[in-house]
């Protein structure tokens, strides 16, 4: 079946067997970082471009998460763009589907949605070095891109835990990133297997509709207050007629929560405040000696992600909700059984375990210049990239959100926005310098990431006795900045050529077929 696809690179039908169609740059994937380059581009007044969206819509993973109480642990005015502030936030922390609303404004505000091809599945990227292009298959068809810029968040490919017998369950059961909002958990007996970000939003959710409720926790985490209210019409006012006070908000929270890396990266001791918050927060909210033994977190607190919810802990204190710590031995027909031989007989299994960040596996899709994947790659040398956006064996492949850009304390927005900032640079040079090909050198890219793994090794992360998703298979922290966010930025402001090998394009020759490379260092 055929999709008409209308841009200004004379894209054509995306009928199979036609042929591959050509942009000089192709971004894939279309959530805040995604759509934040592609309104980058259309500022510069770029047209030669196209954003590739496996979904049906913008918003990435605001779009998927869907699931009962999800909602953002950063405070609204710090999680949007800061080209797109929204003064009509209902409240300090926003929920999914107002999120998802924002992005979705946003998008049509700045007229980018001609340049997306919606429910197309990349499903290869491989370089060409002859043609010294990227080739693309997907859903909709084959595309070439000169470069190609992968935009794929670390949270959108959900992991599913490797129990036995899970595939044998009868009853409901679904991720928490794909919910099944037709299921009806009223009365039912429910299990949850998961005590992350997204369970200790859903617990609370459903634990007053369903009949029982188990939650089944490997690893308790530390939870500190929720600051949550909604803003007074007082406030709304101030936000839209009052200039500057929606950016001084916003520069104040900016200001708070930047203080935390200090604790978390440089000095862990510093973390002991938020532990006292949380115990006492422990202690006043579950009452129940055993129960509170039962949710009481065995690491240091920001060794995993820091929490935030105020109806988690009465949630698993009610009669009809059990969190269970025992591991689960095997999953059967109707029932879990755990490892001390309990079995408990359930109606819906909902998984909550989270996404493959260090392993996704759309890394075996991307292949660099040698022929190895990337997912190959990182098996080899660690999840590495040179300031979170180039990877050597990659030429012309650029990557937001990539490797160590994540962040523990703050607003991810603001990584997205320094990193557009970077790869906005870099086709804007690419072009202007006439480059071919530009691959970061591999000298840079190793001195960078040991300066990196330097910076994290007295961090909390590595040294507050637990495991996280926030590791690679080597124990690396791959995941996660090491310092202010606005050294991040300064690093970023511009793309610095010369950490890079280019090859550049033979001005006596117009015909791309003919173009003849030359190296430059």
């Amino acid at each position: 079946m055929s999709r008409k696809v209308t841009d200004n690179t004379g894209v054509a039908d995306a009928a199979e067997g036609t042929p591959a169609r050509h942009a000089k740059t192709i971004i894939i994937g279309s959530g805040l970082a995604g759509l934040g380059l592609a309104i980058r581009l259309s500022q510069q007044g770029r047209t030669d471009y196209l954003v590739l969206e496996r979904g049906s819509d913008v918003g990435g993973t605001w779009r998927d998460n869907t699931y009962p109480g999800a909602a953002c642990d950063v405070p609204s005015h710090l999680y949007s763009y800061s080209f797109a502030l929204n003064p009509d936030w209902s409240r300090s922390f926003s929920r999914q589907g107002e999120i998802q609303q924002y992005i979705q404004k946003v998008s049509k505000q700045h007229r980018v949605l001609d340049k997306h091809i919606f429910d197309c599945d990349v499903t290869s990227v491989r370089w060409n070095a002859e043609a010294s292009q990227w080739e693309i298959k997907s859903t909709q068809g084959e595309f070439t891109a000169d470069t190609v810029v992968s935009a794929v968040g670390a949270l959108c490919e959900p992991a599913l835990p490797d129990i036995k017998g899970i595939d044998t369950f009868e009853g409901e059961t679904f991720h928490s990133a794909r919910w099944n909002h037709d299921a009806d958990l009223t009365g039912k007996r429910v299990a949850v297997i998961g005590t992350g970000a997204s369970s200790i939003q859903i617990v609370p959710a459903i634990a007053e509709q369903v009949g029982h409720l188990d939650v089944y926790q490997r690893t308790a985490p530390w939870l500190l207050p929720r600051f949550d209210r909604p803003y007074t019409k007082l406030e709304h006012l101030a936000f839209k007629h009052i200039p500057g006070f929606q950016r001084l908000s916003r520069a104040a929270i900016y200001a708070a929560r930047e203080t935390q890396v200090v604790g978390l990266a440089k000095f862990p001791p510093l973390m002991r405040g938020f532990e006292l918050i949380a115990k006492a927060k422990l202690r006043s909210e579950v009452p129940d000696p055993e129960l509170r033994k039962k949710v009481t977190p065995n690491f240091r607190i920001g060794c995993k992600r820091m929490l935030i919810s105020n109806n988690y802990y009465p949630a698993v204190s009610r009669d009809n909700v059990d969190v269970v710590t025992e591991g689960i031995a095997e999953i059967r027909a109707n029932s879990i059984v755990t490892e001390d031989g309990t079995e408990r007989e359930i109606d819906a299994l909902i998984v909550a375990t989270g996404f493959h960040v260090t392993d996704s596996p759309t890394y075996n899709a991307i292949v660099g210049r040698d022929g190895r994947t990337l997912a190959e790659v990182f098996d080899d040398i660690g999840q590495q990239a040179y300031k979170g956006a180039s990877i050597a064996n990659f030429p012309n492949l650029f990557f937001l959100l990539g490797p160590n850009v994540g962040l523990g304390h703050t607003s991810m927005v603001y990584m997205i926005e320094s990193q557009i900032n970077y790869v906005a640079d870099a086709l804007r040079t690419i072009e202007k310098k006439n480059l071919r090909t530009v691959e970061v050198r591999r000298g840079v890219q190793d001195a960078f990431n040991t300066d990196l793994q330097r910076k994290l090794r007295n961090s909390v992360w590595l040294n507050g006795g637990c495991a996280s998703w926030y590791l690679d298979k080597h124990g690396n922290n791959t995941t996660l900045w090491p310092d202010f966010t606005f050294q991040f930025r300064r690093l970023t402001k511009e793309f610095d050529v010369a950490a890079y090998n280019t090859t550049t394009i033979d001005p006596d020759h117009g015909n791309r077929a003919d173009l003849k490379a030359v190296t430059t260092r």
